[in-house]
């Protein structure tokens, strides 16, 4: 035989091995097109065998496959491993040369059953990757927003003003400086805003400044270079500003920066960039920054504590959680709200504060907020076996109220008709006030039973009772409480 017949009959021979040593062999033209598929590749896929392949491209056969590559560079991909279903093949891509040395189209062959010895290899391989996609999955759950402006409870006007303001600002990639006491819900407010952002895919990653020592500040904000102190990785280290690339920055209790970092800080929002802790390269970044601080910061410019050109690019949108004193119209949402969530997460029957109760909890001050009335919640429920909360409960668990102690702020008290023709918009806020009351006095200050008496939803209930001032509005007008 001459060369010619020995290449021929090499050819015949090797693809007859293909088709009985091998798991799936098939060729490809110049063009990507299926020449030749054995059949063990067409069971492996699930080819009907109604349609021909032959003649497919090979991405309408195998979508992910990488066949393309050996048909741009002529290199062979010797050994390569590509997920099937829930299997990771092991594959061979080999370019096909015509007797010119030309290249005339690739073949590619599964070589995983027949070497033995891969498969321990394969089998790791294939775990590894199912750990790491676990990783990826719970690393993306911890860095997306944990709450959504509907979870700041609120049907004050006070509250409903601050979340039309939130969505606003979530409208808007520009900073936002939330300011409000301790307690409040200003972290609660930034996941909201970051929940309804064009950024909520991307990371939102929280850092409260008063929490890190100053010494560490700077490496867990900017990160550090390799070898940039001792006992750095060597790999370096990626900072809280990197991690949030493409996703928003929570800058908790801002007030509490250094001087020096505040400088570093504004050329992130100036320029978006950081340069790592002993680092002398430049990473751009792109970030949306979001702060909040329960501290006054114009007072803190003023004694130059606070950099007043950081200050100003901090807030281009404010934002101010009002305090609880301010909205007592809140507290019975507040405390069913609250309520609910302990009974889901203990079990045990359903809670609530009584009327009594009620008027007890808003003759405090409430100097820690919400988080203050979450606390005093939890002991009450702790406490007692009543399903409702009154007064006995909370007396020891509250200082006294003014006016001494156990004292309860004042009811609502009936308003007269009076006389002449009076606006109908009042007249039906009374008959509707009134309905409420009776509804509540029926039910004996069920508000879900009462709400369902008079046919409304819960939170229209709620909605009404804030905006007539039924109950804590009214109190709070009286001038007893502040």
């Amino acid at each position: 035989m001459d060369e010619q017949d020995v290449r021929r009959q090499a050819a015949k021979s090797l693809s007859a091995l293909f088709d009985t040593l091998y798991e799936g062999a098939f060729a490809v033209d110049l063009s990507g097109r299926v020449t030749w598929m054995n059949h063990k590749f067409k069971a492996l896929i699930g080819w009907n065998g109604i349609e021909p392949v032959e003649g497919q491209a090979i991405e309408d056969v195998l979508p992910k496959s990488r066949m393309h590559r050996v048909l741009e560079t002529g290199q062979a991909d010797l050994l390569d491993l590509v997920p099937l279903g829930r299997h990771q093949l092991t594959v061979s891509r080999l370019p096909l040369h015509d007797d010119t040395g030309t290249l005339a189209g690739a073949m590619g062959v599964i070589l995983y059953d027949r070497l033995h010895s891969l498969k321990p290899l394969v089998d790791r391989f294939q775990t590894l990757q199912e750990d790491l996609e676990k990783a990826r999955h719970e690393l993306a759950r911890t860095r997306a927003a944990k709450y959504s402006l509907a979870t700041f409870v609120g049907a004050s006007e006070a509250v409903r003003a601050l979340k039309r303001r939130a969505r606003q600002a979530a409208d808007r990639d520009v900073p936002v400086l939330i300011t409000g006491e301790t307690g409040v819900g200003k972290e609660l407010l930034a996941h909201g805003i970051h929940a309804a952002s064009g950024r909520a895919a991307k990371p939102m990653v929280r850092i409260n400044v008063s929490a890190i020592p100053e010494g560490l500040l700077e490496g867990e904000l900017f990160g550090a270079a390799p070898g940039a102190y001792t006992g750095a990785d060597r790999k370096g280290r990626e900072g809280k500003i990197k991690l949030a690339d493409g996703g928003t920055l929570f800058l908790d209790e801002i007030g509490d920066m250094p001087l020096a970092l505040q400088t570093k800080l504004l050329r992130v929002l100036q320029e978006q960039e950081i340069e790592p802790l002993g680092g002398n390269t430049v990473i751009p970044v792109n970030v949306r920054v979001l702060s909040a601080t329960s501290r006054n910061l114009p007072a803190m410019v003023a004694d130059g504590s606070f950099r007043a050109d950081l200050f100003y690019r901090l807030n281009v949108l404010p934002l101010h959680a009002p305090p609880l004193r301010d909205r007592l119209e809140d507290l019975p949402l507040l405390c069913d709200t609250l309520l609910d969530s302990m009974t889901e997460r203990d079990g045990g029957p359903p809670r609530s504060v009584s009327e009594k109760g009620l008027r007890r909890l808003a003759g405090h001050d409430w100097p820690g907020n919400v988080r203050e009335l979450r606390n005093v919640l939890e002991r009450a429920v702790s406490a007692t076996e009543d399903d409702q909360l009154g007064p006995g409960i909370l007396d020891p668990l509250l200082p006294p109220a003014k006016g001494g102690a156990g004292s309860l702020a004042p009811p609502l008290t009936e308003g007269g008709a009076g006389r002449g023709i009076r606006p109908l918009r009042d007249l039906l806020a009374e008959t509707e006030a009134a309905a409420i009351r009776a509804a509540l006095e029926a039910t004996n200050g069920n508000r879900g039973q009462a709400a369902k008496a008079l046919g409304i939803s819960r939170s229209q209930f709620y909605e009404k009772l804030a905006a007539m001032e039924v109950v804590e509005l009214s109190v709070r007008n009286s001038g007893q409480i502040r």
